[in-house]
């Protein structure tokens, strides 16, 4: 017992600190087919808010187009452009000039990403990976750009070995003649580890052995969360697992101070007959919950409230990838900037609200209580001033006639009549925010454009006069308080591989 709570301090106390906090961004990726052009792109990212996006080269047009906003961007260097710039001091300098220097400071550059996964995708190129850094490195400094500009190269997890316990974890021995010198480097200009993180993978390789809810961040119940036993740290998320195993992984290295930013996260929303967890609902709520821990500053079980910032894969689907249906669905949009879905970021602040169409409606939640249903139409259709008229029988919105679909329309009508301000699609927990129009049959919705294209209110008004006594709900369960918490509710926005 001794020697596991001398671990167990001795792990917990390195001094890993963060300059800022957290931060949740975009991938922007370089097939422009699967893009809108690069000022759609950029009008996008204002709009939702996105302050941080990375790319996956250092395209002029998309550069210019994100100049004077104050986005701050990470640039990547190709691994196909690897090679020369890892052997060429002045092939490093000539791509610094013509990729960064001609677009500082107009264009915020914050970072550079050298390769991607280099060690696991390009290991040939491996032995000069460090040189191709310092060769950047070098010519920032010459340009006096250093102190703004941090240079790193991201890494696939899996050179992680042995990696839960995370305690237990090293970088694959092989790597050593590389990594050390990297961290060194890391070290030594004040940049951080980058690491791609997918959840996603670790679950459909671990043959059922990972649950669902412990890669998605859904609550655990405490006799089901993941221990470390060498330092009693608790697990909740596959997520925080990895990222501890690779600050443990730095540790076993002697390093102890360099930080971690995630430079690629993410859940496909679709996949074919193998991968039947590739949905909608499953993207939707990684993502959602991926944000709100990143931006609460949780941190890890290693390192709590230390920032974790990360990118999210990504801002687009990529219909003309090749490879698997997943591989094309990992977008938070479609090309035509319509979301996949709408993130459930409830108190996550006001970055990616991610409904550009403001085609949004409140619906009940699947498999909420009955009698929670109950009291929220009740509420909806009584204190709330919503008209439920057209849910009394013979009316078009009776059928269904069921505690779901009366109380499906009573919330939007509140939310659509409260102008989809936040906190107003929530009812104590049974609703929910969807981009999937409702209205059935004669039934239309409020805020839906029905079937000739016009926004509708159903030819009623939303808030009746205060002498209306027709409800159209029986009153079984009225609450006298107001139902609606008006928590934060944000949606998100990614780009090509980064929020109710």
């Amino acid at each position: 017992m001794a020697l596991i709570l001398l671990l167990f301090l001795l792990f917990t106390v390195s001094a890993v600190s963060a300059d800022e906090d957290a931060f949740i961004g975009v991938n922007i990726g370089t097939d422009l087919s699967d893009m809108p052009s690069p000022t759609q792109v950029v009008a996008l990212l204002k709009a939702q808010n996105i302050r941080h996006v990375r790319l996956y080269d250092a395209d002029r047009a998309v550069l210019l187009a994100l100049a004077n906003t104050g986005i701050q961007v990470t640039v990547s260097v190709p691994n196909e452009q690897l090679l020369g710039i890892g052997q060429s001091n002045a092939t490093a300098a000539n791509w610094v000039a013509r990729n960064i220097i001609a677009h500082v400071p107009a264009t915020n550059i914050t970072a550079i990403s050298v390769g991607s996964e280099v060690l696991t995708v390009l290991p040939n190129a491996g032995p000069v990976l460090v040189s191709a850094l310092k060769y950047i490195h070098s010519a920032l400094v010459a340009s006096n750009l250093d102190g703004q500009i941090k240079v790193s190269t991201p890494h696939s997890s899996s050179i992680i070995l042995d990696s839960f316990p995370p305690s237990q974890a090293f970088f694959n021995r092989s790597w050593d003649p590389v990594m050390v010198p990297l961290l060194k480097f890391l070290q030594s200009t004040g940049s951080s580890l980058m690491l791609n993180v997918y959840p996603y993978y670790d679950y459909m390789q671990s043959n059922g052995v990972i649950p669902l809810d412990y890669a998605l961040f859904r609550p655990l119940p405490p006799n089901k969360e993941a221990v470390d036993a060498n330092t009693l740290l608790h697990y909740t998320n596959v997520f925080d697992a990895i990222v501890d195993a690779a600050y443990f992984a730095m540790s076993d290295l002697n390093f102890t101070n360099i930080p971690i930013v995630v430079l690629e996260s993410g859940w496909p929303s679709k996949g074919d007959s193998s991968e039947p967890d590739a949905t909608v609902d499953n993207a939707n709520t990684y993502n959602s919950n991926l944000i709100r821990h990143v931006l609460n500053n949780t941190g890890t079980p290693k390192h709590p409230g230390i920032a974790v910032s990360t990118y999210i894969y990504e801002l687009y689907n990529e219909d003309t990838r090749p490879g698997s249906i997943s591989e094309k669905n990992w977008g938070l949009f479609d090309a035509d900037g319509v979301p996949v879905y709408v993130l459930h970021l409830t108190g996550a602040g006001t970055v990616l609200a991610n409904d550009t169409t403001n085609q949004t409606f409140c619906v009940a939640k699947d498999g909420a209580d009955r009698k929670m249903l109950q009291a929220a139409l009740d509420w909806a259709c009584g204190p709330g001033k919503v008209d439920c008229s057209v849910l009394l029988q013979g009316q078009p919105c009776y059928e269904p006639d069921n505690v779901i679909s009366h109380s499906t329309y009573a919330f939007n009508a509140y939310f659509q009549q409260m102008g989809k301000s936040p906190g107003t699609c929530d009812f104590k927990g049974v609703a929910a925010i969807t981009t999937t129009d409702p209205s059935h049959g004669s039934c239309i919705f409020p805020g839906s454009k029905g079937r000739n294209g016009t926004i509708s209110g159903n030819g009623t008004s939303l808030a009746p006069s205060s002498n209306s006594t027709t409800s159209g709900c029986p009153s079984q369960y009225l609450y006298s308080g107001n139902f609606v918490t008006h928590s934060v509710i944000i949606g998100v926005l990614l780009v090509s591989a980064v929020f109710l």
